[in-house]
């Protein structure tokens, strides 16, 4: 199986993984994994001060920030994982990815905060469901 994981760096992250340790059919080697870290562009007014080796070098470093632990994880399983950061917004980079990339699923960490449609599932999750063809693990 083609698993896409969004990862964001919170604890709904770090539960994800535990998600995925305590379940056997999650780390076998048949499954492909690519973890997906997508950084908020900066605000226009920030970025128009750096040149585009800083935003570049900003966006890699926020990246690996959640990288980090999440590649010890996968090495401590000894499971090979494709890591990729991308900046946009995360929803629609996400939902573009999936879809565009064939993954049989998606598996992201969910938390309940926000208006209405947030009670239950994070604005972000919430829109990867509408947006995304890919069916999507949500753990909590």
């Amino acid at each position: 199986m083609k698993i896409l994981i969004a990862a964001d760096g919170s604890i709904y992250t770090t539960r994800m993984l535990a998600h995925l340790d305590m379940q056997d059919v999650w780390l076998r080697g048949e499954h492909r994994y690519t973890v997906l870290h997508c950084v908020e562009p900066l605000p226009p007014r920030a970025g128009a001060y750096l040149d585009a080796d800083a935003r570049r070098r900003y966006y890699a470093s926020e990246s690996e920030l959640v990288f980090e632990p999440i590649r010890t994880f996968f090495k401590h399983h000894g499971v090979d994982v494709n890591f990729v950061s991308q900046v946009g917004s995360p929803a629609e980079v996400i939902a573009t990815m999936a879809d565009g990339g064939n993954f049989d699923l998606v598996v992201m960490g969910s938390h309940g905060h926000g208006a209405l449609a947030g009670l239950l599932m994070g604005s972000v999750a919430t829109k990867v469901l509408a947006l995304s063809k890919t069916p999507v693990l949500l753990v909590r």
